[in-house]
């Protein structure tokens, strides 16, 4: 079915189409709008309400603990003792109570009777509690209460990401690391790539078959063997453990069956005419490598070099089992961890942490983003 425009003619098919796109795209967006916004707020807001409630106030529950009778002055005959239960001027009392269970029982300077004194609760969060005779309590009472959080915005868990400790040396270790792990795949990949896609030698359909099976090997299962071997042979030939180069060539042996795979069939996919001429006029396999191939790749080499840095940029795992939380060795993504505090107390820094750490891949992205369709496609359409 098609519904006409003038000027153009649009199908039902095309208009799914358009829609479904929208449809993905802001159910993509949803979840990073609200990352952003929460990464805006303060912790208080962030334990009682969620993002989509961010520019409406928001109520917390709360007590604060009074005076107690050594505190209390004399003012006309009277014994009073008088304080603050809000250090923000900028929330305010709704309601109170004696109890946990009774916070509504009364509002902002209703008094209520303790004993033989009477308590007010101001809006301000200020308190006056008065008695005819001198007090006898000790430590001072609770009183809970309902507080409004009026909406507040600011870069506060910007600031305290930026300023822990080792975050800058962080940022230049996890570059030390990404770099290498993202190059050197693509550099031995491509080769690979060619080999199976030009090259003909025995077994090449059955190695190529083993490495796209072992893009089914699961990361965490083989860290600890992979580790155990590493150690095992740099002690026989006196390499250090926890060293830039064991984790260069773990992400490097992760990588690259999907980088063989993307590229084998990128490069598979050229023109014949094109090899063919070039070993007439008797070139050899590495100069076309290195003269047709690798230009004619680029955007099949951008693609996987977005999805490489990508990865290792947000790597814990194999950071934590290969490298050490030195300052020289210490990874972004192990020194935001490190900023939540041993049992997650800092945790509300985890969004800003988020937007701080995806800067860098943004960057990438945006820069090989005209590659990366086509990158994605490789092999989809045979060349003449």
């Amino acid at each position: 079915m098609t519904a006409r425009v003038p000027g153009m003619t649009i199908t039902w098919g095309r208009l799914l189409t358009h829609a479904s796109l929208v449809l993905i795209v802001v159910l993509w967006t949803i979840p990073v709008l609200g990352l952003f916004i929460s990464s805006l707020r303060d912790k208080d807001q962030l334990i009682v309400s969620g993002w989509w409630t961010a520019f409406s106030a928001t109520e917390r529950t709360a007590f604060g603990r009074t005076g107690a009778a050594a505190e209390a002055v004399e003012v006309d005959g009277e014994y009073v003792i008088e304080g603050d239960f809000l250090e923000d001027p900028r929330r305010t009392i709704t309601s109170y109570g004696l109890r946990q269970t009774d916070l509504t029982a009364q509002a902002p300077g209703e008094p209520v009777a303790i004993d033989d004194t009477q308590f007010t609760l101001f809006e301000d969060g200020s308190y006056r509690w008065t008695s005819e005779e001198p007090f006898t309590h000790g430590a001072g009472r609770r009183i809970f209460y309902v507080a409004s959080i009026p909406p507040t915005f600011s870069l506060e868990n910007y600031r305290e990401v930026l300023s822990g400790e080792r975050i800058d040396r962080a940022f230049i270790n996890t570059f030390t690391v990404t770099i290498p792990a993202t190059l050197i795949p693509i550099l031995i990949a491509a080769f690979a790539a060619y080999a199976f896609a030009w090259m003909k030698f025995p077994g090449r359909q059955w190695l190529f078959a083993i490495v796209v099976g072992l893009l089914v090997v699961p990361l965490q299962m083989s860290l600890i063997p992979l580790l155990r071997m590493y150690n095992d042979i740099g002690a026989t030939f006196g390499v250090p453990s926890k060293t830039y180069l064991g984790i260069w060539l773990a992400h490097t042996g992760f990588g690259l069956p999907l980088a063989i795979y993307l590229l084998r069939n990128y490069i598979g996919g050229l023109p014949r005419d094109i090899i063919e001429s070039a070993q007439l006029d008797g070139a050899s396999h590495f100069e076309i490598f290195i003269r047709l191939i690798l230009p004619l790749s680029v955007p099949a080499l951008a693609s996987f070099a977005i999805f490489q840095f990508l990865w290792v940029w947000n790597d814990l795992l194999v950071a934590l089992v290969f490298l050490g939380k030195g300052d020289d060795q210490i990874v972004l993504t192990s020194s935001l961890r490190e900023l939540l505090g041993s049992r997650g107390d800092n945790w509300e820094i985890l969004t800003s942490g988020a937007f701080i750490s995806i800067i860098v891949p943004l960057m990438v992205f945006f820069s090989l983003q005209r590659y990366f369709v086509r990158g994605l496609l490789a092999g989809s359409v045979k060349g003449g």
